[in-house]
């Protein structure tokens, strides 16, 4: 593969005699394809589908996904596709200055000129360009919400989307000048030699920073970045845009006018367990966190907040109450604010895309909803990211048990299926031909697909739980409300 584009990673990447040396480059937006061996392109073309890497628009590149093995396992061939956009401040520089110059939302720009390029050539490799499912998750869920809500694009690029651990309604979309994209725009200047401009919609600074080394400029975004996170008010995030993103992401639903695409969507049980601070511990902590990371929440919210969830402190019964906790080190607090803040980033986001995408149904396509329920540590739980070794497949995890070759092997099967057939039940071949039908998303039904609810086997204990099972399924449903009730506010 090639090198992967400048960005704050996680942790290296391991060298991979199959994928090639992993370096780092500006010249890095490149695209993989993996056909099914054996197969004559000249012959009836494939379905296609296009893995598009995650990772809060600062972290990722398309070898963190076995692409791959997603595909040597599935028992129907199709073309894969990974690609890769620009990320951290190289993808996100969005200001009033880079507005000036035509240049915000870069990373969503590299999307699409990926899926340009799939569209001209993908039959080249055996694949339809008109039967393509673009996935990603995380900030690339988010990504493709935002295409989806583009309805300027010129050309259907797209005809599926599965859209794991995110949603274009997460947190605020912001325009350009607001006064936190301003904020981390001057700290990054300052962080460079270009730090001495007072205005900053002077033209002159992006001569300057043009000047500067891809390094420089590399390492004072991350630095930015680095600061941002305690907050988890993130720098480099798309912005309105006036075209791609040329209107609220609530407004774009409520419109009814998006591009009508069968989806497949989901969450994890602890989506914010790696966000929140783990010292949180006195009452008070809960609230200084939510009133940082969202300023606009009223006192009277806030205590709304605090009673949606009951604090452990003063409330025995309170559903975040953990005595383990103590063991681990961590504060009394961490339970209820990675709950909370995981409702508002991710859970009732995604709960969002099944309600708008199929609110008109049936002349909207269907939306199928899961749940990630599978614990992978005793602290963490089902955290977020866990379901993308499953969903390929991967041997480090269908390898542990009988049981988590089930997980992983149903998930693949849906995904493969909705890959190939737009439907997660339609595929009835391979080793997990015979699993559970999972239907459409409709409130008032059992229509959300649960995957491995019960499961501790990671988390050392003995529970195998159920692979899948298709529930009705309203784990955090009061708190959503609360969230999508003054999430429209902010968005102002």
């Amino acid at each position: 593969m090639g090198p992967r584009c400048p960005g704050n990673q996680l942790v290296p990447f391991l060298e991979d005699p199959l994928l090639g040396p992993d370096t780092e480059s500006e010249d890095c937006l490149t695209v993989n394809v993996f056909k099914p061996h054996g197969h004559d392109t000249s012959r009836a073309k494939l379905p296609v589908s296009v893995l598009i890497p995650g990772g809060a628009f600062n972290r990722g590149a398309a070898r963190m996904h076995n692409t791959y093995t997603m595909l040597a396992h599935s028992p129907e061939p199709f073309v894969a596709v990974s690609m890769q956009y620009r990320i951290g401040v190289f993808g996100g520089l969005n200001t009033e200055l880079t507005e000036k110059e035509g240049l915000l939302n870069l990373g969503l720009r590299d999307m699409y000129a990926a899926l340009e390029w799939v569209q001209e050539n993908i039959a080249d490799f055996g694949g339809n360009p008109d039967d393509v499912t673009i996935m990603g998750l995380s900030a690339a869920a988010h990504g493709i919400g935002h295409l989806i809500m583009d309805v300027k694009q010129p050309k259907k690029l797209y005809h599926k989307a599965i859209l794991d651990s995110g949603a274009h309604t997460a947190r605020t979309i912001h325009p350009p000048s607001s006064a936190l994209n301003t904020q981390h725009f001057r700290n990054f200047l300052n962080l460079t030699p270009c730090g001495h401009y007072k205005d900053l919609r002077d033209l002159n600074i992006l001569g300057c920073l043009r000047a500067l080394s891809s390094e420089t400029v590399d390492r004072a975004g991350k630095e930015v970045f680095a600061r941002s996170e305690p907050s988890v008010r993130w720098a480099w995030q798309p912005v309105l845009d006036g075209q791609i993103i040329s209107r609220r992401p609530l407004d774009a639903w409520k419109s009814g006018n998006w591009n009508k695409v069968p989806m497949l969507t989901g969450s994890t049980h602890n989506e914010g367990a790696n966000y929140v601070p783990k010292t949180a511990n006195a009452s008070t902590d809960f609230i200084d966190f939510f009133n940082t990371l969202l300023p606009h929440l009223t006192k009277s919210e806030l205590a709304e907040l605090g009673a949606l969830y009951p604090d452990p402190v003063t409330d025995p019964s309170s559903p975040y109450t953990d005595q383990m906790l103590a063991k681990f080190g961590v504060g009394a607090q961490y339970r209820r604010i990675e709950a909370a803040y995981g409702h508002y980033a991710y859970t009732c986001p995604v709960r969002q895309t099944a309600i708008w995408g199929s609110s008109n149904s049936p002349p909207d396509p269907p939306v199928f909803l899961y749940h990630w329920a599978l614990n992978k540590t005793a602290l963490l739980g089902a955290v977020h990211g866990d379901q993308m070794r499953y969903q390929t497949y991967n041997p480090e995890v269908r390898g542990i048990s009988s049981a988590q070759d089930e997980v992983s092997g149903k998930f693949h099967a849906y995904c493969v299926s909705f890959i190939t057939k737009g439907d997660p039940s339609a595929l009835k071949k391979g080793k997990f031909a015979a699993r559970e039908e999972w239907t459409p998303w409709k409130d008032g039904r059992p229509s959300t697909m649960v995957l491995g609810e019960g499961n501790d086997e990671r988390a050392g204990g003995t529970g195998k739980g159920t692979a899948a099972q298709m529930q009705d399924y309203r784990w955090g449903e009061e708190q959503c409300k609360f969230w999508w009730r003054v999430s429209e506010r902010w968005e102002d």
